[in-house]
């Protein structure tokens, strides 16, 4: 018979448990939409439209989109307070802050082998 992941959790003792339910919670928190977001800094859609220079409904729009500039991105996260920072993960090595790409950061210099 299979064994699902409430079953597993609900066998651990009382402190495991919550230690499970902390992390758990944790990561769902480290993740989150634009609109979550805007509702974690407890702002407002029409807040932010008048930080941006845009329309209430332009902010609606703006929080239902998939696939948005990254300038667009920068000034929205800036709108609520925070720094846009580009992060490449990949397999085989720790993870990458991309520079020069977000607006703030300078382009890194170019090595050359001499």
């Amino acid at each position: 018979m299979a064994i699902n992941v409430e079953d597993k959790i609900r066998g651990l003792n009382p402190a495991r448990r919550k230690l499970v339910e902390d992390r758990a919670a944790e990561l769902i928190a480290e993740e989150m939409t634009l609109r979550e977001l805007r509702h974690a800094r407890k702002l407002t859609q029409v807040r932010i439209a008048k930080v941006l220079g845009i329309s209430q409904d332009s902010v609606s729009r703006l929080e239902r989109r998939s696939d948005l500039l990254l300038s667009t991105l920068q000034k929205t996260v800036k709108a609520l307070g925070g720094k846009l920072t580009l992060l490449a993960e990949f397999p085989d090595r720790p993870p990458v802050v991309l520079a020069g790409i977000v607006g703030d950061d300078p382009p890194s210099k170019v090595r050359t082998r001499g």
